[in-house]
């Protein structure tokens, strides 16, 4: 599977940015999806991700509360919806999938390009 993310973007503080991943192959429907940032200097880190049906969605207790994952089958699309963005949000955020949801990065198999998102203070 391909994904390929969208253009993230600068927000203020406070604010909201809607992140979207298209994703190409007939197998997208089996496998979960996970979003993870990076900033320089550090390892890349779990943000959410959704399992296959999207019944199951998980959160790092950083961005629970504001941060929604979701997912289109239909439409070959995951989603990560950011609200009440603060600077510690800046990174630049990943998605992926893999065979099963997970916090490791390396549990994934399939990763999109980066995109930046900046939340100025």
């Amino acid at each position: 599977v391909q994904l390929q993310a969208s253009r993230g973007g600068l927000v203020q503080t406070g604010g909201s940015l809607r992140l979207s991943c298209a994703a190409s192959g007939r197998t997208f429907s089996y496998l979960a999806v996970g979003w993870f940032r990076q900033t320089p200097g550090k390892e890349r880190e779990f943000v959410a991700s959704i399992s296959s049906s999207g019944g199951n969605t998980y959160y790092a207790d950083s961005v629970k509360g504001r941060f929604t994952i979701s997912r289109s089958n239909a439409r070959n699309m995951v989603y990560l919806q950011m609200n009440s963005l603060k600077p510690e949000d800046t990174a630049v955020y990943y998605c992926t999938s893999g065979s099963r949801t997970s916090y490791i990065a390396y549990d994934y198999d399939g990763w999109g390009q980066g995109t930046q998102v900046t939340v100025s203070s």
